[in-house]
């Protein structure tokens, strides 16, 4: 899912490129197909166009949450779920840092850490404070 960017799809669903990766190469990465343009997270074929023939490239990490959720099963404490799209055009799967209450859809987020050690998603954090209260 996370792993080093070596240009191609091969890789991509293999763990061990994963754990091989050094703090200064990790990062979000995603396919983009040749063919038609599309840019997508995590797939071996092309949703579009069913093309093989992808790239792998680097996210910028900047993007919109366009859902969000409180999960409160399986978990010592609540946690957030969020669906994020991303500024080069896909969606992915992820956790944003903060105070639950402050996580709204809409919200501009940064990418903060590829993946997360216990739950391997990304996690990003709000680009903007959330408001605390009159003054």
């Amino acid at each position: 899912m996370f792993h080093r960017g070596s240009g191609t799809t091969t890789g991509v669903l293999d763990p061990e490129a994963a754990r091989t990766t050094g703090p200064a190469e990790e990062g979000l990465f995603y396919q983009r197909c040749r063919w038609c343009g599309t840019a997508m997270f995590h797939r071996l074929l092309c949703p579009v166009c069913a093309g093989s023939d992808l790239r792998t490239e680097r996210s910028a990490g900047l993007g919109v949450i366009r859902h969000t959720t409180v999960v409160q099963r399986n978990t010592p404490g609540a946690r957030n779920v969020s669906l994020v799209e991303l500024a080069e055009g896909f969606t992915v799967r992820g956790r944003v840092s903060g105070p639950l209450v402050a996580i709204r859809t809409g919200d501009r987020v940064q990418l903060s850490t590829a993946s997360d050690p216990v739950r391997r998603e990304p996690v990003f954090k709000l680009c903007e404070e959330p408001y605390s209260g009159w003054h």
